[in-house]
């Protein structure tokens, strides 16, 4: 492809390019290369060795004295993400795109939308943070909104699967990044803000203004009034804006909730209609997770009875509120929540169905927020009857320290027991456990490992460990 065809106006000599990268290690000859600035490497430092490597012309920020050979521009690691979507044609612009952000709920609401859209005869790809799949093909991911030139790789496979939606979870890193393109959204859903990631992002508004960047690049705009940050949005928009809620009057309502141990009901309210809604899914959050769903699907078009049949079917995302089989008197659920303001929402939602203990075992990540680790366990302690504080992917940290800093946001006002290794502490959970008690396994979710120092992945599957435990007792 011609230099021309990918960068307008860029004020050197017309070349055939024959790949783009801003991977050191992917250079050859005719690659246009892009110096791009991160945490801990900056590719400008190497730009002259990319031209000795073959590399057919150079992008960067600021005059490298490379000549005929350079491109100049304000914002290399944006370009990036533009030329990369016109490498693959402008996929964004063959399939109609939905994005949905905030902190959490972005998985099930996804996974909700895709289930609605493929249930009424639309083939649909997901990116999100579990995988990502082109119809019921499913695909490996590492990142919840993969890096530009994997994300425009992925669109256009979608294209040419045939998809005519594309459902995906857009990240603060993903947005930041620019690494959506040119990317413009049939439709954007907020879901909520609470602290995450504050070790990427420097305070809260600055994560807000991350999240908000969706939704300046499309056409509607559906938030979540239920959240302070949501109501900010629906106030701050330049495009149609819609509101959802399970509290108060909005365009999207759910009334007369009823959540039960394993599903709940709700009157749906649109336009001065109403209509019921049944779902396999507890918990209020996942009212909420439903409401934005459906909404998301009645601004595509589809009736209002087809979506709600289509919700009635959906069985669950894979880690979230996840009940793992145990054939014994008591109760063993899987849940990601690996916020404050998750773990409080799962554990507030389950508390009513506990007839004897709520037991809660979680940790926190290491080389992440560390401010949020005392919150976690302020939030776990308001609901929780008793506490397993273990690891989670402690990384390149001691996993001492970080229970350490749990252990800081505790009162002492119920009992803890504190096991390092999450294996043995899952284990001393099931030998613990008492008739009619709820455990829940917070933090890993749909993930099947462990991430311990220098990057090391071991698998880690909780149902399986789960199941090794029981066999112990």
């Amino acid at each position: 492809m011609n230099l021309n065809q990918l960068i307008k106006n860029h004020g050197i000599t017309d070349r055939v390019i024959t790949s783009i990268t801003d991977d050191t290690r992917k250079v050859e000859k005719g690659s246009l290369f892009f110096c791009v600035k991160g945490t801990k490497f900056d590719g400008h430092t190497v730009a002259e060795e990319m031209l000795e490597k073959g590399a057919g012309a150079i992008v960067c920020e600021h005059d490298l004295g490379l000549g005929d050979n350079q491109i100049i521009t304000e914002n290399s690691r944006k370009l990036y993400g533009e030329v990369c979507s016109a490498w693959f044609g402008h996929p964004e612009k063959k399939i109609k795109m939905i994005g949905v952000t905030g902190t959490n709920g972005k998985t099930t609401t996804t996974n909700i939308i895709k289930h609605i859209l493929m249930k009424n005869g639309h083939k649909t790809g997901l990116v999100g943070t579990i995988q990502n799949e082109i119809g019921d093909e499913i695909l490996h991911t590492d990142n919840t909104t993969p890096f530009a030139y994997d994300f425009m790789a992925l669109l256009d496979k979608m294209v040419k699967a045939g998809c005519e939606y594309v459902v995906m979870e857009v990240s603060s890193f993903g947005l930041v990044q620019n690494r959506i393109g040119s990317s413009h959204f049939d439709v954007a859903l907020f879901t909520n803000l609470t602290q995450d990631h504050l070790d990427y992002h420097k305070d809260m508004e600055d994560y807000y203004q991350a999240k908000k960047l969706l939704f300046g690049m499309c056409d509607k705009a559906i938030c979540n009034i239920d959240d302070d940050y949501g109501r900010r949005l629906y106030g701050e928009v330049d495009c149609t804006e819609y509101s959802f809620s399970t509290e108060t009057d909005a365009d999207f309502r759910a009334e007369n909730i009823s959540v039960r141990a394993k599903g709940s009901e709700f009157d749906f309210v649109h336009n001065g209609k109403s209509y019921h809604v049944k779902t396999n899914m507890t918990g209020m959050f996942n009212i909420s997770n439903v409401l934005g769903a459906v909404a998301i699907c009645i601004e595509e078009g589809i009736p209002v009875n087809d979506i709600i049949s289509a919700v009635s079917s959906y069985g669950g995302v894979k880690g979230r509120c996840e009940i793992i089989p145990t054939n014994r008197d008591f109760t063993v659920i899987c849940d990601y929540a690996h916020t404050p303001d998750a773990l409080e929402n799962v554990l507030k939602s389950l508390k009513p169905y506990a007839d004897n203990k709520l037991i809660c075992l979680f940790g926190c990540g290491g080389n992440r927020d560390s401010a949020k680790r005392p919150e976690m366990a302020k939030s776990a302690e308001k609901y929780a009857d008793k506490l397993i504080i273990t690891s989670d992917n402690p990384r390149d940290e001691n996993p001492e320290d970080i229970i350490n800093e749990i252990l800081s946001g505790l009162s002492g006002s119920i009992p803890y027991d504190i096991i390092t290794d999450r294996r043995e502490a899952i284990y001393h959970a099931l030998k613990t456990a008492e008739k009619d008690d709820i455990i829940v396994l917070a933090g890993k979710g749909h993930e099947d490992y462990q991430i311990l120092g220098n990057n090391l992945h071991i698998h880690f599957d909780e149902r399986e460990v789960v199941s090794d435990g029981l066999k112990l007792l």
